[in-house]
């Protein structure tokens, strides 16, 4: 059994504590925010995850796992200390590290022992030479210290089952032996460990994020050409998977991606290239593509509609993906807005994000199930591909409606059936739009 400390109980944090406890280890988790910590004293969830709260609970009761404000208390038996807090996006596209200089100095002037510092969170490349110059920096004695890169991959909706069934543990630092330590911890896993240098494995989460984001870009730019050229972008993209090179994965036209991470790395990636003289012109192509889905959504609507002037439009899902009630960079945001700015009323629905989505959208009419979101709406638009939308009674829905338009912006469902019972439908490339 380790003694660890993880700073921070975002999404990152509270995950990988949680899941290091389950290993065996003695884990506290630290944060500033007094409410936060109060709550998860409490048993609840500062987030919606799958099987969060249970894990939680159990290791708790184990004595594998507490929760403190304190920094003191969190690294007085630490052998290694994760730094797990927020990186947002800053003004330019950087990340801003304030809340990691933050964890960095506050660690090394808790510091009594030596000790593994852990960079878990999402930093530019260099940040873990810089948080080693802040622990020399700050640290009150001369206690020895090893910085190690250790990239989350972690999605929200299946978080726990990567941490605990990870693809690969990526681990980076100038001190083997200190990598290798940390490499124990992940051993129970049984899974590929890879060991390099610091930056490369910096490197390595934001080139595997823009790598995905590229594929999501690059599958939503595919279907925008079969929508004029009349092909079907779903068998395209099967037809495309088979190939053992290009595989199926992130491969499903729609929205456009969003979220806490694809958003801010690619923005952040394409920021770190500029600032060395490099001209990231995929990177940027990607962004723009994104951007364009959403707009494309709205003249959706706005066509099959024939204006949004008092219109009623119903958004189904709010959160950026299923299984989470995260809305950071949700497509649902700027849809929502395109289609404010055009005279629509928007009402929305989404199985858990409903809390997020009032401080979010407020200017958003709430609905209690996909049924009350339905009726009296001229169109509905699927943003979110919850599986109970795929299982809605379609009858009933066009039947509350007042309009007939389906917009299926994640090619949920089949466009024959859906004529069948009466809808005006489009999906994303699905190869009928011709003219």
């Amino acid at each position: 059994m380790k003694n660890i400390a993880v700073i921070g109980v975002g999404y990152v944090g509270l995950v990988t504590g949680v899941c290091l406890a389950d290993l065996g280890n003695r884990v506290v988790c630290v944060d500033i925010v007094e409410a936060k910590i109060e709550k998860l004293k409490q048993g609840e969830m500062p987030i919606y995850e799958p099987g969060l709260e249970d894990l939680v609970d159990r290791n708790v009761k184990a004595g594998r796992l507490s929760f403190t404000t304190s920094y003191a208390e969190g690294l007085k038996e630490a052998d290694f200390v994760f730094i797990a807090v927020g990186t947002p996006e800053g003004v330019d596209g950087e990340a801003d590290l304030r809340h990691v200089r933050m964890a960095a100095r506050s660690i090394a002037e808790g510091m009594t022992h030596p000790m593994i510092i852990v960079n878990k969170a999402t930093v530019p490349v260099g940040t873990g030479d810089w948080v080693a110059d802040l622990i020399r920096q700050y640290r009150n004695g001369n206690d020895d210290f090893a910085v190690v890169s250790n990239p989350e991959f972690l999605r929200e909706g299946s978080a726990i089952s990567d941490f605990l069934d990870p693809d690969r543990v990526v681990l980076g630092s100038l001190d083997l032996d200190a990598a290798e330590k940390v490499a124990q911890l992940y051993l129970p896993l049984r899974a590929t460990i890879m060991i390099t240098d610091l930056r490369t494995a910096e490197m390595i989460k934001y080139a595997s994020n823009a790598f995905l984001a590229t594929r999501i870009s690059f599958i939503n730019e595919i279907a925008n050409i079969c929508e004029a050229l009349g092909a079907d972008v779903k068998e395209v993209a099967t037809g495309m998977g088979y190939d053992q090179r290009i595989g199926h994965g992130y491969l499903d036209a729609g929205v456009g991606y969003g979220g806490s991470c694809f958003p801010k790395d690619v923005k952040a990636l394409t920021y770190m290239a500029e600032t060395k003289g490099r001209h990231p012109q995929l990177l940027r192509a990607v962004m723009d593509i994104n951007d364009d889905q959403r707009r494309q959504i709205a003249r959706k609507v706005e066509n099959a509609l024939g204006s949004l002037q008092d219109k009623v439009v119903g958004l189904l899902g709010l959160a950026f993906k299923p299984n989470t009630d995260d809305m950071r960079e949700a497509p649902a945001i700027y849809i929502a807005e395109l289609l404010m700015a055009g005279g629509a009323t928007v009402r929305g629905y989404d199985p858990v994000s409903e809390a997020v989505a009032a401080r979010v959208l407020p200017s958003v009419e709430l609905s209690d199930s996909a049924y009350d979101l339905a009726e009296g709406c001229d169109a509905l638009v699927v943003v979110t591909d919850w599986n109970e939308f795929k299982n809605l009674d379609m009858a009933r829905i066009r039947g509350l409606m007042r309009g007939n338009v389906i917009i299926d912006g994640r090619n949920i469902y089949e466009p024959g059936p859906m004529r069948e019972l009466g809808f005006y439908y489009r999906g994303v490339g699905r190869g009928y739009e011709l003219g």
